[in-house]
């Protein structure tokens, strides 16, 4: 069972790269990351390390 699951999750990744080559998928991960920084960027600082 375990080289089955092997095989599925090598072919899923196989496909998820051909996906990402595509240049519309391109420009969309490229919006998103865009998106996603600058939701974050005026979030405020964030607590690092532990506060003792």
């Amino acid at each position: 069972m375990g080289m089955l699951r092997n095989v599925i999750a090598s072919g899923v990744a196989a496909k998820v790269v051909q996906e990402l080559r595509k240049p519309q998928n391109q420009a969309k991960i490229k919006q998103f990351i865009r998106d996603y920084q600058a939701k974050n960027k005026g979030g405020g600082t964030r607590p690092t390390g532990r506060g003792y």
